[in-house]
């Protein structure tokens, strides 16, 4: 006997990277070397003060028991902290800050919190696939609205404002952009909550890249005035921190916002481990320094990436942001995804294709810069010999 399972999943497939690392490490199964540039997942460490916090605590007896839904204070208070040093955000710690188990956490708990079945909501075309996943699953219609390079990948909010937005609730950002590295300055922001007031829309801004590779000053859509009442901003330790398994996040916004997210978080977990708390306390405090060497480390590796990406004939802009270059790759290639997958089984690299982003990402590659150099130089060898023998 089979139990039939929930119709909500036949709105929604497996995530692309589950299945695509499976087919990776099928093929390291038959002892190919693939290298992986598709993934952002840090491999630079947690700074050490960071790891000295965590196993300082986890050693204590009184370390292993249910914590606060809402943590401990300290953790809100050096969230609160960290936002008005970095972003010149003033918020307070005891009801405008919520840690996470991650910011991923975020995007289902928001969408549970605010969303009815009848309910739509804006999604980036290209953008995270977990926004329209995680919309579909609680019973919200995606309403997705374009991003692309000849508006430097923001909304193009003219064509918004013709559309029918009755019964549109929520809109998602996501800036500095991923997939495409793009930026947004704060008159963007004022231009996209002045529409999201008008419309009496709930803006959520996802930003955990904006410490990667970015050479203007981070910016946060609560500093802009009026952010508060329209919006809320999640923020991760994952990316910034080289903290991605660490499952720390937070969102930031007015009480009232914040109080619906804890009714729904309180009935799904209980609370983040102690020492991990500790550990994001010391994290947080990371100096300017810390974040500066693993630029350049990210940076000597971009600039190999750019050699590969030359190699294959794609176009792409110096001037993005965050672990990724966004790359539009040749007019003459018909089907990206399977000259990727071509290069994957053949050059044993492998790459992200843009469609899984949106159609706006149909002829566009992601490679990230999370592998070493040396890495990224075997697969400029790689790919080089590959195209070598195709020809």
């Amino acid at each position: 006997m089979i139990i039939a399972k929930a119709n909500r999943l036949n709105e929604v497939q497996e995530y692309y990277f589950v299945r695509k690392l499976a087919e990776v490490r099928a093929l390291m199964a038959q002892g190919k070397k693939i290298i992986n540039l598709g993934i952002g997942d840090p491999d630079l460490p947690a700074s050490g003060n960071t790891v000295q916090a965590l196993t300082a605590s986890a050693q204590l007896p009184t370390s292993h028991g249910y914590q606060p839904y809402r943590s401990i204070p300290a953790l809100r208070t050096a969230m609160a902290d960290w936002y008005a040093q970095t972003y010149d955000v003033k918020l307070n710690p005891e009801t405008e800050v919520l840690p996470l188990l991650g910011s991923k956490e975020g995007v289902f708990h928001i969408s549970l919190a605010f969303l009815n079945p009848s309910d739509k909501v804006l999604i980036p075309n290209p953008g995270y696939p977990a926004y329209a996943a995680v919309t579909k699953l609680v019973g919200a219609e995606p309403v997705y609205f374009d991003l692309t390079a000849e508006n430097n990948w923001l909304p193009d909010l003219d064509a918004l404002i013709e559309q029918d937005l009755s019964g549109v609730k929520l809109m998602w950002l996501n800036y500095p952009n991923m997939p495409t590295g793009a930026l947004a300055t704060e008159a963007d922001f004022a231009r996209i909550i002045d529409f999201a007031r008008a419309h009496q829309i709930l803006i959520v801004h996802d930003n955990p890249y904006s410490l990667v590779l970015n050479t203007q000053p981070p910016v946060s859509i609560l500093h802009v005035p009026g952010a508060m009442d329209c919006c809320l901003e999640l923020n991760s330790l994952s990316k910034s921190f080289n903290m991605a398994g660490w499952r720390v996040g937070m969102v930031l916004g007015q009480k009232d916002y914040l109080d619906a997210v804890i009714t729904v978080k309180s009935n799904l977990d209980s609370g983040m481990f102690l020492p991990v708390q500790q550990a994001a306390i010391e994290a947080l405090q990371n100096p300017a320094s810390w974040h500066a060497e693993r630029n350049a480390v990210y940076h000597r590796r971009r600039h190999l990436i750019y050699q590969l990406l030359d190699l294959l004939g794609c176009q792409y802009s110096t001037e993005a942001t965050g672990m990724f270059v966004w790359a539009r790759v040749p007019d003459d290639i018909s089907d990206v995804e399977a000259y990727l997958d071509s290069i994957l089984y053949e050059a044993h690299v492998f790459l992200t294709p843009g469609k899984i982003f949106g159609s706006n990402g149909e002829r566009y590659v992601r490679v990230s810069v999370c592998a070493p150099e040396e890495s990224i130089t075997q697969a400029i060898q790689n790919i080089h010999h590959f195209l070598t023998v195709t020809k």
